[in-house]
């Protein structure tokens, strides 16, 4: 099939799906933060303080039955925090009077929640055209969220009906805590924000945002609440789009994205050396020489244009997982084989010494090649067998072209299926 990028991608096997590293991460065993008498004390003095503000009681739904959550437990398969559980049996959830109660997302119901957690609890995926890539960054504090977009163990308890959440988080990595509120959903692809050691903090926080006037009044049909910080995932920005590598890099980075394609000099990428969390660097075609700072760094993407060093540096990674690989000269691959769980591959703008040498990857999952690159490995036999998903990278491409590719890979290229139409929207 033809994708987003130019050429044809054509998958092996369907069924495969590139693991997250954050369920592999060691589960955090410290006592959760919450309290459930507490919680219960907070939300009445909030609701107390924002009729004041508002000028009239907000009313929330009865609450939910015991029975009522210990079923919700069992279809979620795991219990609430405690001081979570003590707020629906005060209200089952904001209803829409207080639509903007948790930091201006509505509080959803405990039939919500369950939906909602059933709805997320398993793995979206995107295809390989947007996959392969990927990485999934840390929170803030570090360790403390696991490095997933869904995990079953994230409850959605508030939205704006956005694709965003919050969530408790009962299954945190090791310096988190159980009942963590984190932020999830559909704009936080590279990985969940750290909101709050708990629901019973947060609504705390609420608190002191109101204690210092950091909010303001909208003026609508019910008028809410519009804090002014942003409460929900404040912290330090882990991702730099620059021009180029400053020299005080923030020790935090966890991504590095050079902006300008046009070549400057080689890029020195000493500096980075300081940035011991990095994980995404793309240096968008920029010119590098000496890879060895990356040796020492948890890099788990790379993107850089090679001119004159080699890959020995790389020798060994224990976190490369997905490298784009361009190179003005011949380039010895060698070094790339004994890279542990490096899964997937483009070398469509590398010249490469010795492509055969792929097929003794022991995990690679997904490769990108030109045509000419395809046929080096298809006429000796050195397809690497443990691909599930490959890239034909040719601008012009025939559909012919393409099918005679896809069948030498071994997949059925009968009459191909091909959808056309109009598609309008209102």
């Amino acid at each position: 099939m033809q994708g987003e990028r130019p050429g044809f991608l054509a998958v092996l096997d369907d069924g495969y799906r590139p693991s997250c590293p954050g369920f592999a991460q060691e589960e955090g065993t410290a006592a959760p933060a919450g309290d459930a008498d507490l919680a219960v004390a907070r939300l009445r003095d909030y609701l107390r303080r924002r009729s004041e503000v508002l000028g009239f009681a907000e009313t929330l739904p009865p609450p939910v039955t015991e029975a009522a959550l210990d079923d919700a437990e069992r279809r979620i398969g795991r219990p609430l925090p405690d001081d979570l559980r003590a707020l629906y049996l005060v209200a089952d959830g904001s209803g829409d009077d207080a639509c903007g109660l948790f930091g201006n997302l509505g509080w959803m119901s405990l039939d919500q929640l369950v939906v909602a957690n059933a709805r997320l609890r398993e793995p979206v995926w995107t295809g390989w055209e947007i996959a392969w890539d990927t990485v999934v960054l840390d929170a803030d504090p570090p360790d403390t969220v696991r490095r997933c977009r869904e995990h079953p163990a994230w409850l959605p308890f508030a939205t704006a009906d956005d694709g965003n959440y919050l969530a408790v988080d009962m299954s945190p990595a090791r310096a988190g805590r159980q009942g963590q509120v984190i932020q999830i959903g559909r704009d936080y692809d590279e990985g969940p924000l750290h909101v709050a050691d708990s629901v019973t903090s947060l609504l705390g926080r609420f608190l002191e945002l109101m204690d210092q006037g950091a909010y303001g009044v909208e003026e609508d049909e019910v008028g809410y609440i519009e804090f002014v910080e942003d409460t929900c995932g404040a912290g330090s920005d882990p991702e730099l789009r620059t021009v180029g590598i400053p020299g005080d890099v923030p020790p935090g980075l966890q991504a590095v994205l050079i902006q300008v394609r046009a070549p400057a000099g080689p890029m020195d990428l000493a500096p980075l050396t300081a940035a011991r969390h990095l994980r995404r660097l793309e240096l968008k075609r920029r010119p590098v020489v000496d890879l060895s700072p990356v040796r020492t760094l948890p890099v788990e993407f790379l993107s850089v244009t090679l001119h004159g060093g080699g890959l020995a540096p790389l020798s060994g990674h224990r976190h490369l997982a997905s490298f784009d690989l361009a190179a003005d000269s011949p380039t010895d691959i060698t070094a790339l084989r004994s890279v542990p769980n490096l899964r997937c591959l483009d070398l469509s703008q590398a010249a490469v010494q010795n492509l055969t040498v792929l097929s003794d990857f022991p995990a690679l999952r997904y490769l990108a090649l030109t045509a000419r690159q395809w046929a080096v490995l298809l006429d000796g036999n050195k397809v690497p067998a443990t691909l599930a998903a490959a890239r034909l990278v040719e601008r012009d491409a025939s559909r012919d072209e393409a099918l005679s590719w896809a069948g030498r890979l071994g997949l059925s290229t009968g009459e191909p299926l091909r959808i056309s139409g109009t598609l309008t929207s209102e």
